[in-house]
């Protein structure tokens, strides 16, 4: 169990490097191949914060661990709520504008609705999992329309000054979108091994370990880009950031997993995790319409309240963890 552990933190720090390691070089390459910077923004450094999970979800699914990739995308939801906006409350209080609270929101709202929808039946099928990726599909094709057409976009000139202040030449870009790459599925297939492993010894289930070890080590890249953004006072780009994995999580990692192997789900993923994952997002609301502290902000004190309650859910993990093994 010793190698499975290392495996593990080994895993995870690799998967974390090359995730930036990878968004750097496409984002490289496809400025020299002439690709606008909002194309760049919404589609490479989109998916980019959410590779660590995709990748993850589809080695897991391939390697016959389809419950290991659904509890790494609930996981991950959950740790980007309470963990990552937690703590950057903590660090300096979220403002929300009023237009991520009537566009953005809602959407997320509406695919966690369709989500839990899904598990009712016990089963996310391969035509369930299709469904996930058209949704996805639709929601980036009209991101791009409306963005492409002046309805949105501080984006473009953030990926704009980003290439401008690090140019990269192109044969550094495909150095680093090739290695990039191959580290990523690499320390997937390292990470997936360890938690199968570490799950088998200690007689709890893939799910358990997706939603607790797996899902916050790959949410670290969204808790370091957020500190950051926070720090230079961009709150939009830390919500976004954890708005934007969310979706891409619900869509796209289960999406993904179920459609290389359907899986059969247990209904207290449900009752409990999904279930958690919508307070969690309706939260949102409440806290952005002040109908619990400041309006448009998410003052220190929820973010004390989101990681009490992230602290809780774990040690709830935690404890069927601990059961288990006896």
């Amino acid at each position: 169990m010793l190698l499975a552990i290392a495996a593990v933190i080994g895993g995870l720090i690799v998967l974390v490097w090359s995730a930036d390691k990878f968004v750097e070089g496409a984002a490289g390459t496809a400025s020299h191949a002439g690709m606008p910077p909002l194309l760049i923004g919404m589609l490479i450094v989109g998916f980019g914060t959410s590779a660590p999970e995709m990748v993850v979800s589809a080695m897991a699914a391939l390697d016959g661990n389809p419950s290991l990739a659904l509890g790494n995308a609930y996981g991950s939801n959950i740790s980007n709520i309470a963990l990552i906006l937690g703590v950057v409350a903590v660090i300096s209080p979220i403002a929300l504008n009023s237009a991520v609270l009537k566009k953005e929101l809602p959407v997320l709202t509406l695919v966690t609705l369709l989500a839990g929808y899904q598990l009712l039946d016990g089963n996310i099928s391969r035509l369930d999992a299709w469904v996930l990726i058209a949704v996805l599909a639709l929601l980036m094709g009209w991101s791009i329309y409306a963005a492409m057409t002046g309805k949105g976009d501080v984006l473009a000139g953030e990926v704009e000054t980003d290439l401008a202040e690090h140019p990269l030449p192109l044969k550094t870009s495909l150095f680093w979108l090739v290695v990039g790459l191959a580290l990523l599925v690499g320390s997937s297939r390292l990470l997936v091994w360890g938690a199968v492993d570490i799950a088998q010894s200690l007689g709890v289930s893939d799910l358990i370990i997706g939603l607790t070890i797996v899902a916050i080590g790959t949410s670290l890249p969204e808790l370091a880009s957020s500190i950051a953004a926070v720090r230079k006072g961009e709150h939009d780009i830390a919500f976004g950031n954890v708005l934007g994995s969310n979706l891409f999580n619900t869509l796209a990692v289960v999406g993904i997993a179920g459609a290389i192997q359907p899986m059969s789900v247990e209904t207290l993923v449900l009752q409990r995790d999904w279930s958690l994952m919508m307070v969690l997002t309706l939260a949102l609301f409440v806290m952005g319409f002040g109908l619990w502290g400041r309006k448009g902000q998410i003052t220190r004190g929820n973010g004390v309240v989101l990681l009490l309650v992230f602290v809780s859910y774990m040690s709830f993990l935690g404890g069927s963890v601990i059961m288990a093994a006896r």
